[in-house]
């Protein structure tokens, strides 16, 4: 039997679900963005503080980035992690739904949101999966400059331990809300420590991507939702600032986190895409 030649494909079959699936995240983050008081009517759930709500639009704004992106992708290899990120993201957001059906709003936005969170884990999964073999893998014949850059070692080891962390911290937000009501930077409730877990969670499986993946091109785009996500929060904290929780010593911490991943990402992406540029003025 022939082996099948990896030709790094985006399947016309994905193209579409990210275009559709670019829409809901929009009128989602408008709705969380300009309307955080009017969650209850507006929304599949009423969310407060406000905060809340910020943090899960930021993260439906870097998705409206990375699925645009998806749409017009050349490369599978270029999207590709982040489909174990949004499979993880929605499948917790599932449960976490089933687990506080009490708490949302009998509305067509949670009609909506239980139907795209029944089926987003499963069909977005289904597509990583047909497109498995489509990655080629480290290519230098015909390869540009970005796909011949490797992520150093030592900053892609950094990025995978923040990607643990983040990981790390989103699953206790999701397993033991409890636990983390009483020391989170801002009031959550049981749902909303889970639904930020699952936030926390698109940057770790992400990161997690480097341990087999140094390639930069593999991340470029990842990396820039990672940073309008991050940029959201930044203007979220400064508009919601308010409901921080200054007696918990979780508060500073958090923004000092937030802060140091803005300026780290975005100068790590910097770094990256001008890299391969010095590479050929010095060959």
């Amino acid at each position: 039997m022939a082996e099948t030649v990896a030709r790094d494909r985006v399947f016309v079959a994905t193209r579409i679900v990210a275009v559709a699936i670019v829409p809901f995240l929009m009128i989602a983050a408008v709705l969380l963005f300009a309307f955080p008081a009017r969650t209850g009517e507006l929304f599949a759930w009423a969310i407060d503080p406000p905060l809340s709500a910020f943090m899960l639009g930021s993260a439906y704004v870097g998705g409206v980035w990375f699925f645009g992106r998806v749409a017009m992708a050349r490369e599978w290899h270029s999207v590709k992690h982040g489909f174990p990120a949004v499979v993880v993201f929605a499948g917790a957001l599932l449960v976490a739904t089933l687990l506080h059906l009490d708490r949302f709003s009998a509305n067509l936005s949670f009609v909506v949101w239980l139907i795209l969170y029944a089926t987003t884990p499963f069909a977005v999964a289904a597509l990583a999966w047909a497109e498995r073999r489509e990655d080629p893998g480290a290519r230098d014949r015909g390869a540009t400059d970005a796909e011949r850059w490797r992520i150093p070692a030592l900053v892609r080891w950094v990025l995978i331990v923040v990607g643990l962390a983040a990981l790390g911290t989103g699953a206790v937000l999701f397993v033991a809300p409890d636990f983390a009501i009483a020391a989170w930077a801002w009031d959550l409730t049981p749902l909303t420590s889970q639904v930020t877990g699952a936030v926390l969670s698109l940057t770790g499986v992400v990161n997690l991507g480097m341990v087999r993946d140094d390639r930069w091109s593999s991340f470029r785009i990842l990396l820039q939702a990672q940073l309008i996500s991050l940029a959201a929060i930044a203007i979220s904290v400064g508009a919601a600032w308010g409901d921080l929780r200054w007696d918990r010593p979780a508060t500073p911490f958090f923004l000092a986190l937030v802060a140091a991943a803005l300026v780290g990402y975005a100068a790590f992406t910097v770094w990256c895409e001008l890299a391969p540029r010095r590479s050929r003025s010095s060959a």
